[in-house]
């Protein structure tokens, strides 16, 4: 039996996880968590084989699915495989979950035999991403001297959302000189001469969000 834990905010969401995976004989819900600081918590006192856990828990989160997994996953090899099930697939995202040590992606719309799939991989240790997640990281993989490194897209992510370069330093801890440096290899690698090209080429690439 693989003991699940689920992570999200949205009672609906888990509703809707909770009746799709129960279908399945050899999956079995022990906990559930509305927010990512609960996750963690579960996870280190429940016994948990898989968490299927959500990227972003709400305006005010004190923490992020990203962060979660990493606390979780830094218990070592006690801990529970961390399934990432949500609704973005940008790099933006996928890096950060990924690089926590997250076992699997895997994107909401998917069907419910790709998820309970998804569930068993991550519970023996193999990798389930979705298909687009896995795509773009093949071609990262393919072109690594184009892709963007996870603090450049970082930096990106914050200019799409309006932070000038001095505060972009605040926010990530580094001098306005790196940030200048992490833009100019940005501009290298997009092809492009400007932070607004730069915002809208990465748009257009699934690197960060549509909306901001």
């Amino acid at each position: 039996m693989i003991r699940l834990l689920l992570a999200d905010d949205h009672p609906v969401v888990r509703a809707g996880l909770r009746a799709v995976l129960e279908s399945e004989p050899d999956f079995a819900i022990v906990a559930e968590a509305a927010t990512a600081e609960r996750a963690v918590e579960l996870a280190a006192e429940v016994a948990v084989d898989v968490v299927l856990m959500d990227l972003q828990f709400g305006p005010g989160a004190a923490m992020n699915g990203a962060q979660a997994t990493a606390a979780i996953t830094a218990r070592g090899a006690g801990a529970p495989r961390v399934l990432v099930v949500t609704t973005y697939d940008t790099d933006a995202d996928t890096l950060p979950a990924l690089e926590a040590g997250a076992t699997g992606y895997l994107l909401k719309d998917a069907p419910p035999e790709e998820l309970a799939r998804a569930v068993r991989s991550a519970a023996a240790g193999r990798p389930a991403l979705a298909p687009t997640v896995a795509d773009r990281l093949l071609e990262r993989m393919r072109t690594p001297a184009a892709a963007l490194s996870a603090r450049e897209t970082e930096v990106l992510g914050l200019v799409a959302d309006g932070l000038t370069n001095q505060a972009i330093g605040g926010r990530l801890h580094l001098s306005l000189a790196t940030v200048k440096s992490h833009l100019v290899h940005i501009y290298t690698k997009l092809g492009v001469e400007s932070r607004t090209a730069a915002v809208r080429e990465a748009r257009a690439r699934g690197l960060i969000r549509r909306g901001g």
